[in-house]
């Protein structure tokens, strides 16, 4: 059985996107941009704003799934320009209170929207 999960302020609903699923145990979070809540706006100014919005989304995902940032056990980043590793990395880490899950980071072309890093995760109850 697989279950969708949505943060409470989620505006996706018939749309062909789930912010994330729940299937045995484990929970799918869907790549998640800097996305400003349930608005169409994005905070994009620079990649330390936008990193930590993106962070800021997954934890809503995760806070829907009566889940913390330590359940995260792997992580997928994705950046526009490896010039924004170091960055990212440094705002990502911030985000956990033991080590870090498990991740990659590789450059992409293009992201939806224009945006400059995308991440998506698995976390475990």
């Amino acid at each position: 059985m697989k279950r969708s999960i949505r943060p409470a302020d989620d505006q996706s609903s018939g749309t062909p996107y789930t912010p994330a699923v729940e299937a045995n145990g484990f929970i799918f979070i869907s790549g998640q941009i800097a996305n400003v809540g349930n608005t169409r706006q994005l905070r994009t100014a620079n990649i330390t704003e936008e990193t930590q919005q993106v962070m800021e989304n997954i934890g809503a995902i995760l806070t829907a799934a009566e889940l913390g940032y330590d359940h995260l056990v792997k992580c997928t980043i994705c950046v526009t320009n490896l010039q924004f590793y170091a960055e990212v990395s440094r705002v990502y880490l911030t985000f956990f209170t033991g080590d870090p899950p498990a991740r990659e980071t590789m450059s992409i072309k293009d992201l939806p929207r224009g945006v400059n890093v995308m991440i998506s995760g698995i976390a475990a109850r």
